[in-house]
């Protein structure tokens, strides 16, 4: 089968196409499948650099976002059988999506909604257990609450708008104006353009001083030391951006501030109530742009190149 490779580390030009062996159905709970798109994530081009070699032995194929065919199965697979379109998140650590076929447990899959292309279907499962983990599990976002998404435009934020705008919040968050009307589409009730206006004064302004309820970070930087500034008293800021650097933290204590950090989800149970706000039509995965198989060191080019020729918004897509 075909397959991107990565034998060394580095930058996008390590991802090579080669042809690898096909992976066969050899355990009792095992499903082989046909993959039709793979998404592009951070933590695909994190582990192309490096980031985590421990966990890792080269040559590694990376990609944590899977939507395809069943092809075949173990003797002890009752619930999926060939021909049955399935998405899910693969295994953090093991053979990734960017190949023809992948080896996943059953316990892994999640069946695609109908109405969903292999495109869109590949964009929701990381981002979309990730999004759950971070606004209900642990910001306990409800109805009534307000919340800040840094970086609305981005894979996360994309959906995190929709998704917050179901639970019943008012969604504040920031992008560029070129983006607005998009944004507004997805459920934003408040753009603020962070290029041309202070994202603090402006949550400051709109709130009456109070702050919001909820601050999503997905852009790091500063970010969880100066967003207490736009945060209530007792509010919640959930990050999922690993911290590089030291940061003083004295703003979120004057906030009675609650933290919570989240690794980036690879959960079936996460991505059910995912799919069920897909289904029913109010949140759909949000297509930056696809690239053939073949062509996966443009799409890593894209997704971390801060010099874009336009702005990014939502997920790169792989096809296959």
């Amino acid at each position: 089968m075909k397959a991107v490779v990565i034998e060394n580390y580095g930058g996008p030009e390590v991802l090579r196409l080669k042809e690898v062996p096909t992976p066969s159905v050899t355990g009792h709970s095992q499903v082989l499948v046909r993959v039709r798109a793979a998404s592009v994530n951070p933590l695909d081009y994190q582990v192309r650099r490096g980031d985590y070699a421990p966990l890792f032995n080269l040559p590694i194929i990376t990609g944590h976002d899977v939507a395809g065919d069943v092809i075949a199965v173990g003797e002890g697979v009752k619930k999926w059988r060939p021909g049955d379109k399935v998405y899910y998140s693969p295994r953090f650590g093991g053979p990734g999506s960017y190949a023809e076929y992948h080896l996943t447990d059953e316990s892994s899959l999640s069946a695609m909604p109908d109405h969903l292309s292999y495109e869109e279907a590949a964009a929701a499962p990381l981002v979309g257990g990730t999004v759950w983990e971070m606004l209900v599990v642990r910001a306990q976002l409800k109805e009534g609450d307000t919340i800040l998404i840094p970086g609305g435009a981005g894979g996360v934020g994309s959906l995190a708008i929709q998704v917050a705008k179901s639970l019943g919040a008012f969604v504040y968050t920031t992008g560029q104006s070129i983006l607005q009307a998009q944004l507004h589409r997805l459920g934003a009730d408040v753009v603020i353009d962070h290029h041309k206006k202070n994202y603090i004064e402006e949550i400051q302004a709109h709130t009456k001083g109070r702050g919001v309820d909820v601050i999503i970070d997905t852009v790091g930087g500063s970010t969880l030391s100066d967003s207490p500034l736009a945060l209530a008293d007792y509010g919640r800021i959930v990050t999922l951006v690993d911290i590089a650097l030291p940061q003083n933290l004295i703003h979120a204590w004057e906030r009675n501030a609650t933290y919570h950090f989240v690794f980036t989800r690879q959960s079936r149970e996460e991505l059910h109530p995912i799919t069920s706000l897909i289904e029913t039509g109010q949140v759909k995965p949000v297509i930056d742009s696809v690239y053939p198989i073949d062509d996966a060191q443009s799409a890593h080019r894209r997704i971390e190149d801060a010099k874009r020729d336009r702005p990014l918004l939502g997920k790169i897509v792989l096809s296959l």
